[in-house]
């Protein structure tokens, strides 16, 4: 698609969760149009679509281009997140973040109008993907001309069609890096149950990948098996994902011959594996399930690490048991090399996309042979499921001794 008009002006946001990727993400956009389109105007939305609701941005003048690389050097944003959903009338005016009444999809768009907006980039997950195709749908119908340029971010990994989120590798990374100190614990009391929770909703992917380096790392390791430094107590012992159920009577069995034997047991759980027992515990006893703005249950406020640790603890005889929760530290960490290289392929291509007049989701399309491209924003949605029976995921069980 051709534009009629050059662009002007341009607009990012980073919306939704941390994740590894935002910061190198602003950077890498700033630096592209700074190179080959010095004369647009870029500016940046603060705390995301709140931000944008209450017209709060930033300029990006010559000295933050003169120095945009330098981002890439850190996690978090540098323009901050939110959780808001511009379809979610009566959340966003409960929040104060329009009055009673007003379409937050109207006080979004008439904000992106006052600034002259052309190009709206977001980089945020699949509500923040879903999100921009609600605002650019409703500018469509409005008669207004803007292009909506994402790019897929999130440490889950579960963005449909996007075969690699920005931010995931480095979050698997950070994840086996947290539990090489952590599955230290082990040796602090006898008959000791550590279960390192792994953050997210539709986490099998992430939980699955850190276990995999995790074990990477430990099969490279030297250890001194006659004064109790066994490698069967540093490995892991089970891996529990949303997509396979978690047996959690046949697994005590399996596990308690594994703590009779070493003394401990390590596990690594998916934040989301236990997500719909504890739900309908809840509700079978007339609790209010916490919800965000778009509708998801609240993982931090349920806890279903402490629910399934507890579960495990009973069945396998555990003297202690303790959970360790990596997501804030994985989360927050700056780019490492492989997202590195993906972020500068994806932010070159939404430049250019966005210059061509086209929209959409730019990502490894993996309905069209993973072609790096704007996937269409209709066909973006969110809860991807990770494919338990992948030969290296199946050959990880296999040498754990989990079915």
């Amino acid at each position: 698609m051709t534009r009629n008009e050059p662009v002007t002006t341009v607009a990012l946001l980073t919306s939704g969760g941390i994740a590894p990727c935002l910061s190198s993400a602003v950077g890498g956009l700033i630096e592209q149009y700074t190179a080959v389109a010095p004369e647009v105007r870029i500016i940046g939305y603060l705390d995301g679509y709140a931000g944008l609701l209450a017209g709060r941005s930033v300029e990006v003048d010559d000295e933050v281009r003169a120095h945009a690389s330098r981002l890439h050097r850190f996690g978090g944003s540098p323009l901050g997140n939110s959780r808001v959903k511009l379809t979610n009338a009566e959340d966003a005016a409960r929040r104060g973040l329009v009055r009673e009444g007003e379409d937050p999809l109207r006080v979004a768009a008439d904000q992106l109008a006052a600034d002259g907006v052309d190009v709206l980039h977001t980089i945020g997950g699949d509500d923040t993907s879903t999100t921009a195709a609600d605002l650019a749908r409703y500018l469509q119908e409005a008669g207004r001309s803007m292009t909506v340029v994402g790019l897929p971010k999130t440490i889950d990994n579960d963005i449909v069609p996007v075969r690699q989120s920005l931010g995931a590798w480095t979050a698997a990374e950070e994840g086996a890096r947290f539990a090489r100190n952590i599955i230290g614990e082990h040796s602090s009391n006898p008959r000791m149950l550590l279960v390192h929770e792994v953050m997210g909703r539709h986490n099998g992917w992430l939980t699955a990948e850190t276990a995999r380096r995790y074990r990477s790392w430990l099969a490279e390791q030297d250890f001194v098996p006659g004064i109790g430094n066994d490698p069967r107590r540093w490995d892991v012992h089970g891996v529990y994902l949303p997509e396979l159920p978690v047996d959690i009577e046949g697994e005590g069995r399996r596990l308690r011959a594994v703590m009779d034997e070493t003394g401990c047991v390590n596990v690594f759980l998916a934040e989301g594996a236990g997500v719909e027992d504890v739900v309908a515990r809840m509700e079978a006893t007339g609790e209010e399930v916490p919800r965000d703005p778009f509708g998801h249950v609240q993982l931090d406020a349920i806890d279903p690490g402490e629910y399934v640790a507890a579960e495990l603890a009973a069945a396998v005889g555990a003297e202690k048991s303790k959970v360790f929760k990596s997501g804030y530290f994985a989360r927050s960490a700056p780019a490492n090399r492989e997202d590195l290289e993906l972020i500068r392929r994806c932010t070159d291509l939404a430049v250019e996309t966005a210059l061509a007049g086209g929209s959409g989701l730019v990502g490894q399309d993996e309905e069209r042979g993973d072609e790096l491209r704007a996937i269409e924003l209709d066909r973006v949605a969110g809860g991807g499921s990770f494919d338990a029976g992948q030969d290296w995921f199946t050959a990880l069980l296999q040498e754990i001794g989990q079915a």
